[in-house]
């Protein structure tokens, strides 16, 4: 052995022995697999899984200023190494030198465990080639300082065993998406019996002598003479059985008839517009899903897929003209679809009340709530099932770490998806993060029948009452970007914890938009006449509103940068811009159903965004999959330039319409339809 190792392999091997030895952190399985990879990639001619494991370490590239610092490496062709005793196992060894937090992608042997593999990378330096390190530090021209500090160390498996808990919310996926199937094949064949009773064939109908009219067979008279019998003998009796079971058969029918695709997919695809909708929202909440699906796009891949993402912050990140890409406050296009949500939330509640005889009691406000509840949970806990189920079986990228929390996330705390409390936890612990929006939206859904009540009696009460929760919502947000130097714009990385933990999702930071949409549904549903009567109102009303937008995304490019004492600027502008952009978009609205919208109303109430209105919740919900599945899925870090996401974002959106269309047929609208049996 010792002819054929150098006198520092001798010794390297004796270190790790004796770590192995007296610290007994590393097992003796372990230790000769790992042994073994070293001695076979270091022979004259290296085996041939010991190639591919190594090809599969992750290497310094170029473009290091750029920000290209990770190193992810190859995590298929690892997984693909196979040794007589071992196969590949993916690992990556995040580290830091100096401030530059980064990861590496390495090979080792499936029999070493996460806590193993960072006593060999730590401790022995384990990997070497040629007595070169395999995880080498950034050069000094690059970071002066070659100390590298372990930050963490996880690891990829090849085999692909979910539990229980998946296989569950797989067969539940299937299950959900094979019900309105076989309902529509049921429902077909139905229609096709009536048909064919409702118009016989020629063979049937010349099956009958015409000697016969108006006769009955022997055999049948004497069968419908027994019938006639024993309805005679007990006539009530058997006129309920009958009736039972056409009831019976009837709720069935209707059942399968609201999951079928003859009844769902009708009028998703209408340019058809109700005339009681207010037209100028269509518009405006696909170009917001549009916003929030461009900066998803790129969002979740500069977190930790850009290869060069310093060069994306320079050329994006502060350019006003990437505004409806990541660089523009995207979450505003969130605050919009809160306000649009307290509007139509009024909307809903009216017509309740109008059902009920204009009069609101506890079991309207029940049915009121329940309505919202299943309208949004049939589609939001299949999207939790299907990213627990999917995700757990298909197979893992060298990106697939943040994907694998997600699941465990969802594994733990779907049950605050379930109540519909998600937005309470922190970003770390939350299952399916952008369906906080869901949570925070129905949270508010219950205070608008506070609030109409209050109108109702007494609509100053109701003024002062929605006031004093605006100004609540206003001085936390400010107080809190000020105590704990919150950043205005949605931060760029995982570092800013505390954006996310405190503030982003939390119910009073996010009030004022929902308050502002349930004034204006109030308004609008109890306004006499007209509001604005002189075009001079309008043309005032239309420059307030483009100079406020303006300012508003103007100065998250000016107070973009994360204050580093308490700044009054960046609290005053986090406190106010959400209700301020809201009240603007409620400008918009209202100045088109008076009116007064002109070409702006023209537009936004096209005919052709009414279908992609009627998928849009789906849409949302299923895009963030797609996004983190592509990510999750790469092999190598994704290249940001103007045309690879502007085409990213075109596939992304293609294949959430298409999804989106899927999932609003065979699992939103069935459950709309669905009525509860009436006896």
């Amino acid at each position: 052995l010792a002819k054929m190792l150098s006198v520092r392999w001798f010794i390297f091997l004796h270190f790790i022995f004796f770590c192995y030895a007296f610290n007994g952190n590393v097992s003796n399985k372990c230790m000769q697999d790992t042994t073994k990879f070293v001695l076979d990639l270091n022979k004259a001619k290296p085996s041939e899984y010991a190639v591919l494991m190594y090809d599969a370490f992750g290497k310094i590239g170029s473009d290091f200023t750029g920000g290209n610092i990770n190193r992810p490496g190859s995590a298929r062709e690892c997984l693909l190494a196979q040794a007589h005793n071992f196969s590949g196992q993916y690992c990556q060894v995040i580290l830091k030198q100096e401030q530059t937090k980064y990861f590496v992608g390495i090979c080792v042997p499936d029999s070493c465990s996460e806590a193993e593999v960072q006593t060999l990378v730590v401790y022995a330096e384990a990997f070497h080639y040629k007595n070169k390190s395999l995880v080498p530090p950034y050069p000094s021209m690059f970071l002066l300082d070659s100390m590298q500090g372990i930050y963490m160390i996880q690891c990829l498996s090849e085999n692909v065993s979910p539990d229980s808990s998946a296989i569950i919310c797989l067969f539940m996926c299937c299950l959900l998406i094979a019900v309105p199937l076989a309902a529509t094949i049921y429902i077909a064949v139905i229609k096709w019996k009536h048909e064919k009773e409702a118009f016989p064939s020629d063979a049937s109908r010349l099956h009958c002598s015409p000697n016969d009219y108006g006769t009955l067979l022997k055999d049948e008279a004497h069968k419908n003479e027994e019938d006639h019998s024993k309805v005679r003998g007990n006539p009530k009796a058997e006129c309920s059985d009958v009736k039972e079971e056409n009831s019976k058969k009837s709720y069935l029918y209707n059942v399968l008839q609201a999951f079928s695709l003859q009844k769902c997919a009708a009028g998703v695809w209408t340019t058809e517009s109700a005339s009681e909708n207010y037209s100028s929202l269509n518009g405006i909440r696909i170009l917001s899903l549009l916003w929030i699906i461009s900066g998803h796009t790129i969002q979740l891949s500069a977190w930790n897929n850009l290869d060069n993402e310093k060069r994306w912050k320079e050329t994006v990140e502060n350019n006003p003209l990437y505004i409806f890409a990541y660089s523009g406050p995207v979450y505003l296009a969130v605050d919009t679809f809160l306000l649009v949500g307290g509007l139509l939330s009024v909307k809903s509640l009216f017509s309740f009340i109008q059902k009920a005889d204009d009069k609101i009691s506890m079991w309207l406000v029940v049915n009121y709530l329940f309505k919202r509840f299943k309208r949004i949970q049939p589609l939001h806990l299949y999207t939790v099932c299907l990213v627990i189920g999917l995700f757990s079986v298909i197979p893992k990228g060298s990106f697939w770490f943040i994907v694998e929390s997600g699941i465990e996330n969802c594994k733990r705390y779907w049950w605050s998806n379930v109540l519909l409390i998600n937005n309470l936890f922190t970003t770390a612990d939350m299952c399916t993060p952008w369906t906080w929006y869901l949570s925070v939206d129905f949270q508010f859904y219950i205070s608008t029948p506070l609030l109409v009540l209050l109108y109702r009696r007494n609509k100053y009460a109701m003024i002062a009452v929605a006031s004093i929760f605006l100004l609540i919502s206003c001085l936390i947000s400010a107080l809190l970007t000020a105590f704990l130097q919150l950043p205005v714009h949605q931060p760029t990385t995982l570092a800013y914890e505390t954006y996310f933990q405190y503030y982003y999702n939390k119910p009073y930071a996010r009030y004022g938009p929902y308050v502002v949409g349930i004034i204006l549904g109030i308004f609008m549903k109890t306004k006499n006449g007209h509001i604005l009567e002189h075009r001079w109102q309008a043309a005032l009303g239309w420059i307030t509103t483009f100079t406020v937008m303006a300012l508003l995304v103007g100065m998250a490019y000016i107070l973009q940068e994360v204050p580093q004492y308490p700044s009054v600027a960046h609290a005053v502008y986090q406190g106010l811009h959400r209700t301020v952009w809201a009240a603007a978009v409620a400008w918009i609205i209202l100045a088109c159903e008076e009116g007064y919208g002109g070409f702006i109303n023209t537009f936004l109430s096209l005919n052709i965004w009414i279908p992609f209105s009627n998928i849009s919740f789906a849409c949302y919900m299923i895009h963030p999959v797609l996004i983190i599945l592509y990510n999750g899925k790469q092999e190598t870090s994704i290249h940001y330039t103007d045309m690879n996401f502007f085409y990213l974002f075109m596939g992304n959106l293609a294949l959430t319409v298409i999804l989106g269309y899927a999932l609003t047929v065979l699992i939103e609208k069935p459950y709309l339809f669905l009525k509860i049996c009436k006896r």
